[in-house]
């Protein structure tokens, strides 16, 4: 049984347990909220260049292919010596082009639990952690930043497709719009 501590409950320090089983969770939950949808859903976006759902799934299988398990080899065989590769945030447009979201869930699926495997394999410890790579914009970064960030990544598009998906009722939903912070866009 967990238990809740008290304390700051606004930041956590970075746990590779606590960030695999984040990271291991976005898949099914993405899958639960997008498989079977009819296809204006799915295609849905919030204007301009904005993303769709269909378009974010593509954006996190580029990522499984090229950034997060390859930046994290880099680091640990280069250190700051060899930058990462430029990551091409919209190549899911190219590489999606054609294909059903059900083939991109299910690749999503296999990718994630395939480097998932490949991170636990590396039995990481404190000190790689604290080593440091070297990003192409960003400069110096370390082992935490990164794994940190692919949480928070993952985190941020699951809260993107529901924003999406929400914001298409915006002119429905009438004056509850003031209650709903995911379409009004204020926090709390």
């Amino acid at each position: 049984m967990t238990t809740i501590q008290s304390g700051d409950r606004t930041r956590r320090p970075f746990e590779i347990d606590e960030a695999v089983a984040i990271l291991r969770r976005t898949p099914a939950t993405i899958d639960a909220m997008l498989r079977g949808l009819p296809e204006g859903w799915l295609t849905a976006h919030e204007g301009d260049e904005t993303w769709s759902p269909y378009d974010v799934v593509g954006h996190l299988i580029h990522g499984e292919r090229t950034d997060w398990m390859e930046r994290t080899r880099i680091i640990l065989e280069h250190g700051e010596s060899r930058p990462f590769n430029k990551f091409d945030r919209l190549a899911q447009f190219r590489d999606s082009q054609g294909r059903t979201l059900a083939s991109l869930l299910d690749e999503f699926a296999q990718l994630r639990a395939k480097n998932l495997r490949d991170l636990e394999a590396l039995r990481l410890t404190e000190a790689d952690l604290g080593r440091r790579g070297t990003h192409p914009e960003l400069g110096p970064v370390t082992l935490r930043h990164l794994l940190s960030t692919w949480v928070a990544h993952d985190l941020d598009h699951l809260v993107q497709i529901a924003r999406v998906l929400a914001r298409q009722y915006s002119d429905e939903v009438g004056p509850w719009r003031a209650y709903l912070r995911i379409i009004s866009g204020t926090q709390g």
